[in-house]
């Protein structure tokens, strides 16, 4: 007699005597504990021999995936990795999110998704992930292998910087237009070639050179042309040139202003705003006394690197007013329209004292990159009637067609007159590369823009500013 009930086993006796294998198989027994991998019941249990059981090497769960090798270089929240392409000069945004590009998490090891893919449905997003992260990993290899960088600080160089041989190619071209007035008073220079033009070779001098400059004379014309005649004499004289090219300029603009006053056969009472462009390499200097504006294009946008000096600017006329002069409906003193300019010694005291019309320049400096196709120089004519976006807008367009920045130059002015332009016209164009600038891509957006190309540009300059 039984006192309990019979222990599991493998096997099982029937009513009908016959032994048969247990459905159950002891705990102990089974290769893998997951339910979910062990084999089901055959449906008529005890009508024939069971199923065999898998092999063992098949109910293994297999290893995570290992993680891709570009997993170091995803991007986080909304930063944006920029790539130099093997093929060319593009920038391969990477942004997080959706079938973008971006990276998502990828699902850990041992989740229920990992390695299989659902029947009749897609295959786990992670899987797209690792496939976008290989095609990331090859164009970070190939721009660390070409340019002999460290992977890791792709993301803080811009393909400009990439490329430290770059150096500008100088060609010009210049209008003058005596407008609606009825003499000229405006000069301009244009050397573009400086090291032969000058005759100057050694070792403190850097290669290429160029000097450009625009100067507006106001009270007859004895000033403008002295100042186009001797300004550049003056610099490259100077003790401190080329060591210091601001030291000599601002020198050089004092000394042809009191070279003015001493000056026998020139008329004191004449007067000119000055704009002079020194570029030596890739480093240009802007060197500004008046309201003439030199403008660059930089990729279709215009950044200004002068500030017109008019006595109601805020700040010119706290100069003028803490050196006891005064501004009058606009005027210095209610008779000059700038506050900087050099001769007018019949509003000026003696030499050496300080005076709200002063004739020293104002700087800027810029380090030029392949960015940066041209610059415009212009008298006040100009930008009386056009803004600075809308003259890099058209000087890009016409350089596209043709590639002759005298043209450009013969266009600006054209346009100035037809929007009755009241004053002498004087425009110079600077092109700082042999080829054309080439075409902006526009990214298609799903939302149509109702803004032009040139907004965009106005907009974004004064965002930077």
């Amino acid at each position: 007699m039984h006192t309990g009930a019979a222990p599991e086993t493998a096997a099982s006796r029937g009513c009908d005597g016959i032994t048969r294998p247990s459905t159950h198989a002891p705990k102990t027994s089974s290769p893998v504990s997951s339910p979910r991998l062990a084999s089901p019941p055959h449906p008529n249990r005890g009508l024939q021999n069971p199923r065999p059981a898998p092999p063992t090497n098949l109910l293994l769960p297999q290893p995570p995936a290992t993680p891709p090798a570009s997993s170091a270089f995803r991007c986080v929240a909304a930063a944006c990795v920029r790539i130099p392409s093997p093929d060319g000069d593009k920038d391969f945004p990477r942004r997080p999110g959706g079938m973008s590009g971006g990276v998502e998490p990828e699902t850990p090891p041992g989740s229920s998704s990992g390695g299989t893919t659902p029947v009749g449905g897609k295959p786990p997003r992670h899987h797209l992930t690792a496939i976008r992260h290989c095609a990331s990993s090859a164009r970070i290899a190939a721009a660390s292998a070409e340019f002999e960088l460290d992977s890791g600080t792709l993301s803080l160089i811009s393909p400009t910087d990439i490329r430290p041989g770059f150096l500008p190619v100088f060609r010009s071209g210049s209008c003058a237009d005596i407008g609606p007035k009825s003499y000229m008073e405006d000069e301009h220079v244009c050397v573009d070639n400086l090291i032969e033009h000058l005759e100057m070779r050694g070792p403190g001098i850097p290669a290429p050179g160029a000097f450009y400059g625009v100067f507006d004379g106001h009270g007859g014309t004895d000033a403008a042309c002295f100042v186009r005649k001797n300004i550049l004499k003056y610099i490259t004289e100077d003790c401190h040139f080329p060591s210091s090219m601001e030291k000599a300029i601002r020198s050089a603009f004092v000394k042809a202003d009191h070279a003015i006053a001493d000056s026998q056969s020139l008329d004191r009472t004449s007067g000119t705003t000055a704009l002079t462009v020194l570029i030596f390499g890739r480093k240009l200097l802007v060197a500004n006394a008046g309201d003439c504006r030199a403008v660059l294009g930089k990729r279709g946008r215009a950044v200004e690197l002068s500030r017109d000096h008019k006595p109601s600017c805020s700040v010119e006329r706290l100069r003028i007013e803490n050196l006891g002069g005064t501004v009058f409906d606009g005027y210095l003193n209610g008779q000059l329209s700038v506050a900087r300019a050099i001769g007018d010694w019949h509003m000026k005291g003696s030499k050496g004292s300080a005076c709200p019309l002063t004739p020293e320049p104002e700087f800027r400096e810029v380090r030029l990159t392949e960015e940066d196709e041209f610059l415009i120089i212009g008298c006040d004519g100009l930008w009386d009637v056009m803004s600075s976006q809308c003259a890099v807008t058209m000087v890009r367009k016409e350089l596209m067609a043709h590639n002759d920045p005298e043209r450009c130059s013969q266009e600006l002015v054209k346009e100035a007159l037809k929007r009755d332009c009241c004053d002498n016209l004087t425009v110079v164009v600077v092109c700082f590369s042999a080829d054309p600038p080439p075409q902006i891509e526009v990214p298609r957006f799903r939302v149509r823009r109702s803004i032009s190309m040139e907004g965009l540009h106005t907009l974004k300059g004064a965002l930077d500013q």
